[in-house]
């Protein structure tokens, strides 16, 4: 049997709790992830990015755990493409742990499978070929097992080449992206290029298990995700929604 769940990681969460369970958001029951200004109720101005993100249901109106926020810095002095963790530092993309991703998808099997496939949507919670309504969203998956903030310890296995945020324009017709093929249990599986440019212990701590790239086979894959929400007009969006398909042999 195969599930697909969605999980946290919550506000501040320190260095050393960074191997701790993220938190399970129940998506079956409407609940999710809301974007918000400074503090839970507070909208975020018109082009602007959210400066803080919660557990909510489907309207926005139910206050639960703060969860890590990631905003989206379009500060071309960052290298290579810039975020603003939990309001206090701005660093490179390729600097964030994954400990500090607000999102963690996670797929589950009875039995050890490779992950092919993977693809994300952001759209308008009716129909996967619509974009979300009225807001603009900016995607990143971070590939940082080792807790390190601000250092490159990024693997080389990833879904796209880069670091830069993913764009997904309100009210245009989204198209897919690539994720991580077969990332494995927590995201520490990576190919054999890391072997060259990333130890697989730093300071004593992990950054990779296994280098056996797409053809991995786990009963578990974890990706990690930036998210950060920016509207296009006044007004709550609620036609607003993620969509997470992959393929598993």
């Amino acid at each position: 049997m195969a599930t697909i769940t969605f999980h946290t990681n919550i506000h501040n969460l320190p260095e050393n709790q960074a191997g701790d369970e993220p938190t399970l958001i129940d998506h079956t029951a409407g609940t999710g992830l809301g974007f918000f200004g400074g503090n839970f109720g507070i909208s975020v101005p018109v082009n602007q990015w959210q400066k803080a993100t919660y557990v909510t249901n489907a309207a926005g109106t139910d206050e639960g755990v703060q969860v890590s926020n990631i905003r989206y810095n379009d500060d071309v002095s960052v290298r290579p493409s810039g975020s603003v963790v939990q309001e206090v530092v701005t660093i490179g993309n390729s600097g964030i742990p994954n400990y500090q991703a607000p999102l963690n998808i996670r797929f589950e099997h009875t039995e050890d499978v490779s992950a092919v496939n993977c693809r994300l949507r952001i759209f308008d919670r009716s129909d996967i070929d619509n974009g979300a309504v009225g807001v603009t969203t900016q995607v990143y998956e971070v590939r940082h097992p080792n807790p390190k903030q601000n250092v490159d310890y990024h693997l080389e296995h990833r879904g796209i080449d880069n670091h830069g945020y993913v764009t997904f324009i309100g009210g245009d017709s989204p198209s897919d992206m690539s994720l991580t093929a077969s990332p494995g249990a927590s995201g520490l599986n990576t190919s054999s290029a890391a072997e060259e440019t990333l130890p697989e212990f730093s300071e004593g701590l992990r950054n990779w298990k296994y280098q056996e790239g797409a053809a991995h086979r786990s009963s578990r894959h974890d990706w990690f995700l930036a998210l950060s929400a920016s509207p296009d007009s006044v007004g709550s969006k609620t036609d607003y929604a993620l969509y997470f398909t992959l393929e598993y042999m």
